[in-house]
C-alpha cells in the first residue's frame, strides 16, 4: 500500500470520526434545549447556568482523558460545547472589565466560553452596579496577581456589595511589548495598568530605562494609545495586538514566568457544593490583643486549610481593619458550617461571601 493510499484511509477514518462527533453534540445541545422545556413546564425560578454541575464535568473530563489531547486542552473543547449548549437554553450577558482585548474578558471567556453575551465596562465598580441591578447575570473581575498582590478595588466592592461570589478563574498572563515602531531604540513612552507594569518592571529597566512610564486604566486602553502614537508602546496582551494592528516588539516580558492573576465570578447567588469548593468571607475583630487569632482559631479547630487572608481598612475608623479570608471547603459542608457558627460568636462582623469551584482551568 502507497503512502497516498495509507493516508486516504487515515482522512475518510477523520471523515467518520467529524460526522459521529457532529451528530453526538447535535444530540448534546437537543438534550439542553430539553431541559430549558422542562424547567420552564415546571414554572420554577429558572437557574440555567449551573457552575458546580459546570465545574464536576470538566474534572470527570480531564481525570478520564485517554489523550494524545492533554487534559487542559480537551477540558477547553467541552468548556466551549457547554457554553453552546447553555446559550440554546439562554444566553448569559457577563461583564467584565474593558475596554476589548483585556486580560479580564480573556479570563471571562476561558470561564463561560465564547457563546456568552461579554460587555465591557470602564470600571469595577461598574460591573458590580450592572450585576447588582440584572442588567447583567455575572460579572468578572480581578482580585489577586501572583507577583503584585490584590486588587483592593475589589475587595473594597465587596464590603458595601450584596453580590455573592459564583466561581473563580485563574489566568497565566503574558505581556508583550506592542508598538507601531519597528524597534526598541523609537521607544519614548510606555504605557500601561500600574500592576502590568510593575509585573514587568525589571524588563523594562533593562531594555527601556529612559522610556517614560504612564499608568492607565487597563492594558487594551494602553494598547489603543500606543497604536495613535509613533514613539510609543504599550505592554499588554497578545489580544490587543490583534486588535490595534499593533507590532509585538517583545514577547513574554513579565519578570515571573510564572505570573497568574486570579479572577472572581461575582452573581446574585453563589453555587451549591461541586466537592472541590473554596469559601470567601468578610471578618473583622475588636483591635485588642489576641483578637485575630480568636478569629482563625474556628478554622485551625475544624481542620480547614486557609489560602488567603488579606487585610483592609474597615474605613468606619481610624486603625479599624477587615480580613478577607479564603478556605477550602463549602460553607454547606459540616466543617465550614461549624467554624462559621463559632466565628459570629467572637467576631464583630463574619460575612459570607460565597462558596464557589475551584478553578478548573
Amino acid at each position: 500500500m502507497t503512502s497516498d493510499d495509507q493516508l486516504q484511509q487515515v482522512r475518510e477514518r477523520i471523515n467518520a470520526i467529524d460526522a459521529d462527533l457532529l451528530r453526538l453534540i447535535s444530540e448534546r445541545a437537543a438534550c439542553a434545549q430539553a431541559v430549558a422545556k422542562i424547567k420552564d413546564a415546571h414554572g420554577e425560578s429558572v437557574k440555567y447556568y449551573r457552575p458546580e454541575r459546570e465545574a464536576e464535568i470538566l474534572r470527570r473530563i480531564k481525570a478520564e482523558n485517554p489523550g494524545p489531547l492533554d487534559g487542559e486542552e480537551v477540558a477547553r473543547l467541552f468548556r466551549e460545547i457547554m457554553s453552546a449548549c447553555l446559550a440554546l437554553e439562554k444566553p448569559l450577558k457577563v461583564g467584565y472589565l474593558g475596554p476589548q482585548g483585556t486580560f479580564t474578558q480573556a479570563a471571562a471567556l476561558k470561564h463561560f466560553g465564547h457563546s456568552v453575551h461579554a460587555q465591557p465596562f470602564g470600571a469595577i465598580s461598574d460591573i458590580f452596579r450592572e450585576v447588582e441591578a440584572g442588567a447583567c447575570d455575572y460579572g468578572v473581575v480581578p482580585v489577586e496577581n501572583s507577583t503584585e498582590g490584590v486588587v483592593n478595588h475589589t475587595l473594597d466592592m465587596f464590603m458595601r456589595s450584596p453580590l455573592l461570589i459564583a466561581g473563580e478563574v485563574t489566568l497565566r498572563i503574558h505581556h508583550h511589548l506592542l508598538s507601531n515602531a519597528k524597534d526598541l531604540g523609537a521607544v519614548r513612552r510606555v504605557y500601561s495598568h500600574q500592576q502590568s507594569l510593575a509585573q514587568c518592571r525589571g524588563w523594562l529597566d533593562r531594555y527601556l530605562p529612559n522610556a517614560e512610564r504612564v499608568a492607565v486604566g487597563t492594558n487594551a486602553d494602553a494598547a489603543k494609545r500606543a497604536a495613535a502614537a509613533e514613539d510609543a508602546a504599550a505592554v499588554a496582551s497578545e489580544a490587543a495586538a490583534e486588535l490595534y494592528a499593533l507590532r509585538v516588539l517583545a514577547q513574554r516580558i513579565e519578570d515571573e514566568p510564572g505570573n497568574t492573576t486570579r479572577f472572581l465570578v461575582i452573581g446574585s447567588e453563589d453555587s451549591p457544593p461541586s466537592g472541590h469548593d473554596k469559601t470567601s468571607m468578610l471578618l473583622s475583630c475588636r483591635n485588642e490583643a489576641g483578637g485575630l487569632h480568636r478569629l482563625l482559631t474556628p478554622f485551625a479547630k475544624q481542620g480547614l486549610s486557609m489560602t488567603r487572608i488579606e487585610s483592609r481598612p474597615s474605613r468606619q475608623g481610624v486603625w479599624d481593619y477587615v480580613f478577607f479570608v479564603d478556605v477550602c471547603g463549602h460553607r454547606q459542608s459540616p466543617e465550614v458550617e461549624a467554624a462559621l457558627v463559632e466565628l459570629k460568636g467572637a467576631a464583630n462582623l463574619c460575612k459570607v461571601l460565597g462558596s464557589y469551584p475551584e478553578a478548573v482551568l
